[in-house]
Formats: C-alpha cells, sequence, structure tokens
C-alpha cells in the first residue's frame, strides 16, 4: 500500500479517535421545556455552574420561546449566586435593556442592587463582624443607584420595601464613611478639614446614626480652632436634636429575599 494511502488512512483513524473523546452534548432533542425544568433543578440544587448553562442553551435555542424572558433573567441570578458579579450585573443589564417596560425588569434592577450591595464582601467579611463603613464606598454608591432606579421606575414593586431598607442601610454607611475621615484628621491634627468633612455629614447625611458623631467632632474640631462660639452653636445643635428624637439608631438590615422561580411563578411569565 503506498505512502498516500497510508497517510489517509492514519489521518482517517485520528479523526475517528478525537471524535470518540469529544463531550458529549446530553441536551441535543430537549425540548425548550425541559431544558428550562432541568436548568431550574440545577439553580434549586445550588449547582449554578450548570443551571447556566442550561440557561443560556435554552436562549440560544429558543430566543423568541415562551421561557426565553425567564431564562435570561434567572441567569442572572445564577451568576449573582455563583460569585460571579460582573457577569451578573451583564446579564441583569441586558435584560433591563432587551425588555425595559416588562414586569420583571424590576426584578432585573433589584438584583442589580443586590449584586453590587454585597460585591465588596470578602470572605472574612461574610463570617466575621467586619465594619462595612469602612469598604470601597464605589460599589455602595451604585447599589444605592440601582435600588434608587427601582423606587423611581417601579414604586409599587414587590421589592420596593426592601430595596428601600437597603437604601437606608447603605447611607447610613456612607454617612460613617464621612466620620471615619473626619476623625482620622482630627488625629493628624488637621481640625479644619475635621470639622468640614463632619459639617459634610450634618448638611448631607440628616437622620443618620452618624449624625451625632458628627457634632461631637465638629464641637472638637472647633474647639481645637479655638473657636469657641461655633463649638457652643454645635452644642445648641446637638442638643435639639437630641430633644426632638433625630438621633437614631441602626436599623437592622434583612436577608437577601429569596428569588429565581418565585419571580416566575409570581408574573406567571410561562403564559405571555
Amino acid at each position: 500500500m503506498s505512502r498516500t494511502v497510508w497517510s489517509v488512512l492514519l489521518i482517517a483513524l485520528l479523526l475517528s479517535g478525537c471524535s470518540l473523546f469529544k463531550e458529549k452534548d446530553e441536551t441535543l432533542g430537549w425540548s425548550q421545556q425541559k431544558l428550562f425544568t432541568e436548568a431550574t433543578d440545577e439553580m434549586r440544587s445550588g449547582n449554578y455552574e450548570k443551571a447556566i448553562k442550561y440557561y443560556e442553551i435554552l436562549e440560544s435555542r429558543y430566543p423568541f420561546g415562551k421561557y426565553a424572558h425567564q431564562a435570561q433573567l434567572n441567569v442572572a441570578y445564577a451568576y449573582y449566586k455563583d460569585s460571579q458579579p460582573e457577569s451578573a450585573l451583564a446579564a441583569a443589564d441586558r435584560f433591563i435593556k432587551l425588555h425595559p417596560q416588562h414586569p420583571s425588569t424590576a426584578y432585573a434592577y433589584y438584583l442589580r442592587g443586590l449584586v453590587n450591595f454585597n460585591r465588596s464582601l470578602g470572605f472574612l467579611d461574610r463570617f466575621l463582624p467586619t465594619d462595612t463603613s469602612q469598604r470601597d464606598p464605589g460599589a455602595a454608591l451604585d447599589s444605592y443607584k440601582d435600588f434608587g432606579e427601582l423606587l423611581r421606575l417601579f414604586p409599587n414593586s414587590e421589592y420596593t420595601a426592601d430595596a428601600a431598607q437597603r437604601m437606608l442601610y447603605l447611607r447610613n454607611n456612607l454617612a460613617r464613611l464621612e466620620v471615619k475621615v473626619a476623625q482620622y484628621y482630627m488625629r493628624r491634627g488637621a481640625y479644619l478639614a475635621a470639622a468640614n468633612r463632619a459639617e459634610f455629614v450634618v448638611q448631607n447625611y440628616q437622620r443618620t446614626p452618624a449624625l451625632r458623631d458628627a457634632l461631637e467632632l465638629m464641637i472638637s474640631a472647633y474647639t481645637a480652632l479655638g473657636m469657641d462660639e461655633l463649638a457652643s452653636d454645635t452644642q445648641r445643635v446637638l442638643a435639639l436634636n437630641e430633644d426632638n428624637g433625630s438621633l437614631i439608631p441602626d436599623p437592622q438590615i434583612v436577608e437577601d429575599k429569596p428569588l429565581g422561580q418565585e419571580v416566575w411563578e409570581f408574573f406567571e411569565l410561562d403564559k405571555n
């Protein structure tokens, strides 16, 4: 047999051998209902990687099917639960852009807020008590904006009350961050900078737990600067806030609301 024939046979054998090692696609022939059911079952079981795979296959094969909307939404949640915040945000953004008037777009905004709310949490933050006000405020500001959009666009959503409570929590943390900066300036003897930073809290974060600390910092800073009249005025403001109940304690933050299939059932998206 000629060398050419042997070469052809060898290549054929190699190609057939390679095909044996290709991963078999178990979803071939699955209906869109089966894909959705399997994906949802995997998500409920915590197998988020496989859930993501099935949801994305579902959307690619049946982009206009009756499960497409929910697959787009659920894959964002699965990314969130799988600790892939950037992918979760991208998937939520995509749903918002494609379906700005859809009833469950409120869910997409809420999910965006949750992702940003939690994205700065590290391993130790999840299992040990830490001061959340000392984290990078960027994600907190993004989360505040996301929840604010939810309240503005969907004031009657089932997520509105929870989003409003989280916004309050975020606002309190942002105020604490400003106080900590002012405290840093005080320790360094930069009393005017400390007073200005504390005054920013008083002007912009009324009715937050940080208000008392900000006023007390202003009193200390003005006293250190020899501005006794301003210190006395601030002391009167502090007393007035104590009398009228403006100095409030921290609210308790709630746990994440359960998401996913519940939204599907609530909006009855499979009937659309």
